[in-house]
């Protein structure tokens, strides 16, 4: 069976004979598939009204046990939101009064994001969603080509010295 980036390779395979386009056999198809994937994740945060990133701020707060917060500095650290599109998306949610903005309460000056009452219940619902999805999502793929790409990617990521 052909796909799209096997037509892709022939082509430069024809047109460069000289290079060898093995590699996006590999990287094309991840690259394809991780796209496939956000699209299929990004379907179930909409349902509960949030994006990709603010799902991902509201889920490490949540994760952070009570009272789920986190300090605003180190919050990029904890999600796949960059440290600059950080506040505006902790503005919407403080806005939908899903989170809040609070001082510490120790000696050291620094702002805190807290998930609200109101922000609990929305979180874990669209959580408990995204973990449905992710196992319909894995079961697509016999148990052992699941097991072989969780640890090969692993590496792979240990090797790109990303967490």
């Amino acid at each position: 069976m052909q796909d799209h980036v096997d037509l892709v390779q022939e082509q430069w395979r024809r047109e460069r004979p000289d290079l060898d386009p093995s590699p996006q056999g590999v990287i094309g198809r991840l690259h394809r598939l991780a796209a496939a994937l956000t699209a299929e994740l990004t379907a179930v945060y909409a349902r509960f009204g949030l994006s990709e990133a603010e799902f991902d701020l509201l889920a490490s707060l949540r994760r952070a046990g009570a009272p789920y917060e986190r300090p605003a500095g180190e919050l990029a650290d904890h999600t796949m939101v960059t440290t600059g599109g950080l506040p505006k998306r902790v503005d919407r949610l403080v806005d939908r009064g899903l989170v809040l903005r609070t001082d510490a309460d120790d000696d050291r000056p620094r702002r805190l994001v807290r998930l609200t009452p109101a922000g609990v219940d929305p979180i874990d619902r669209a959580f408990t969603a995204h973990l449905a999805n992710e196992h319909r999502l894995g079961a697509l793929l016999p148990a052992g080509d699941a097991d072989a790409l969780r640890d090969a990617s692993r590496r792979w990521l240990a090797a790109l010295a990303h967490d």
